[in-house]
């Protein structure tokens, strides 16, 4: 073993008992964050606006500041954009992840001297935090690869500005930089598709052994890598043994991942995006990932299906239960208070706290009051792949209220590597699947209000051609799976 694989062992021992001491403090570890927050931000505008220099409790909290999403809180963004000081948090922040998707145009997620290590460090605490469970180390010898944005920052009254995977770049510790894989120039590539055959020629004779990256867009690497070498991923880089991934699940890709690789190789899921980084999987065997509660984020949680109410009860980390489906709420050190980030989240322990992402609020499927949730339909996508020898490239679903005849349905539009032989047979086994976890969906096709879903099969690089066509094709940026629209559906009605 290497001096860089038995030094990364210390260092994993290490990390580990400071994650135990507030890992088993959950409770005492937040009310500290929230303190914390608190007296930090008493000067701001924000802070001064929802008088914080008299909030003594998360009760006091929650009456003074309301849950808001980016539409919300753009009033005070729009400040600090403009160079003003002391808005949100003290100071201005050091940069902004600049996002899309909200009905004003670009948004602008800040990024302050106090936030930006905990995205450092709960990256690195990922994989320490595999180490010291698995103790394997050596592909820190290895050269590693994270498929992300580009580097190139722009620059805004004194604010730099970027895509988080972008920024985050900048910050990729000593140690790591000779492994670090592309090279800065081929990263600056702004085009996807080129930058990918870039990173295809670059790392194809190199020795890989971590891959990082959202789940889509490394298919892609791999099926290049693959057609071009003419052989597994596997076989390419031997010594290939870790996939880190965050931004979708990762199981309707994983029998296809399988594949392009030609073997099983470990994994580790992070839950990062440009608000926090929210939690990573701490365990090989344990479901969920650990919510990281000491890292300058105070949690609060709202019952999905409460959401809408009027005003939904807000629960804090001592409160929450297992297997309920929340809206995920932040306040954070970058200056974002009780903040929607659209996420929904579902615990599976509380002894440490684990998570997994279960959807978007906004992206799901009610048109008929049947309640599904990205969680659903990746599981029953699952469990009838897991019945037959059937792989998916990349999937969605949306409603089809009036179709020209019949009952309506769920349209499942489906890419796949290999189509079932008899698709109405693999849309049953899918259908099952849902019936048998969604009790409102199941009472729908019983009262004859909906028929069996319906598959629609995508032709090879639909998706791709779609996310191109809408300026999203790779980098950080993911294909919805539900739709309570036919937005995404109407695209290849008119390519037909």
């Amino acid at each position: 073993m290497s001096l860089k694989a038995i030094a990364a062992k210390f260092f994993a021992k290490r990390i580990h008992k400071i994650t135990q001491k507030w890992a088993n403090n959950p409770v005492e570890t937040q009310q500290k964050v929230f303190e914390d927050l608190i007296k930090e931000a008493k000067q701001t505008q924000f802070g001064q606006d929802h008088d914080f220099s008299s909030i003594k409790t998360f009760s006091d909290f929650a009456q003074k500041v309301p849950v808001r999403d980016y539409e919300g809180l753009k009033h005070y963004v729009d400040q600090v954009v403009k160079g003003e000081e002391n808005i949100l948090w003290k100071g201005k922040p050091l940069y902004f992840a600049k996002t899309s998707g909200t009905t004003s145009g670009a948004k602008y997620i800040p990024l302050t001297a106090a936030s930006i290590p905990f995205h450092i460090q709960a990256a690195r605490n990922a994989i320490l935090s595999y180490i010291y469970e698995t103790g394997k180390a050596d592909f820190v010898n290895g050269k590693m690869i994270f498929l992300q944005g580009s580097p190139v920052l722009e620059e805004r009254n004194g604010i730099k500005l970027g895509r988080l995977s972008g920024i985050v770049a900048h910050f990729v510790p000593k140690y790591l930089q000779k492994n670090r894989m592309p090279s800065w120039e081929t990263n600056c590539i702004e085009d996807w598709e080129t930058k990918v055959n870039t990173i295809v020629a670059e790392t194809i004779n190199e020795d890989m052994a971590v891959i990082s990256g959202i789940p889509s867009w490394v298919q892609m690497y791999f099926e290049k890598l693959a057609a071009k070498a003419n052989k597994p991923v596997g076989e390419i880089f031997k010594n290939f043994n870790l996939f880190i991934y965050g931004g979708v699940n990762y199981e309707p890709y994983r029998a296809k991942f399988e594949n392009l690789i030609g073997r099983k190789v470990d994994s580790i899921e992070l839950f990062p995006a440009s608000e926090g980084f929210f939690a990573y999987q701490d365990s090989q065997t344990a479901k969920g990932m650990l919510l990281l509660l000491n890292s300058g984020i105070f949690y609060e949680f709202i019952k999905a299906d409460e959401f809408f109410t009027e005003q939904p009860k807000r629960y804090t980390i001592g409160e929450v239960e297992l297997g309920v489906n929340y809206v995920l709420i932040i306040s954070s050190n970058a200056g974002l208070w009780a903040y929607n980030i659209g996420d929904t989240i579902q615990f599976t322990s509380i002894k440490p706290y684990r998570v997994i992402v279960s959807g978007r609020i906004k992206h799901y499927i009610s048109a008929f009051g049947e309640h599904v949730i990205g969680k659903e339909v990746e599981s029953a996508l699952k469990e009838a792949m897991e019945e037959t020898d059937v792989r998916v490239n990349e999937f969605t679903v949306a409603p089809q209220i009036t179709p020209s005849k019949g009952l309506p349905y769920h349209e499942w539009l489906i890419e796949f590597e290999n189509e079932p032989n008899n698709l109405e047979d693999f849309a049953l086994r899918i259908d099952n699947a849902m019936r048998k976890q969604n009790v409102y969906y199941d009472d729908l096709i019983v009262g004859n209000v909906l028929r069996t879903l319906v598959i629609t099969s995508v032709p090879k690089n639909g998706f791709q051609e779609y996310m191109k066509s809408i300026g999203k094709l790779g980098g950080q940026n993911k294909l919805p799976r539900l739709s309570n629209d036919r937005k995404i559906a109407q695209f290849f009605e008119i390519k037909e």
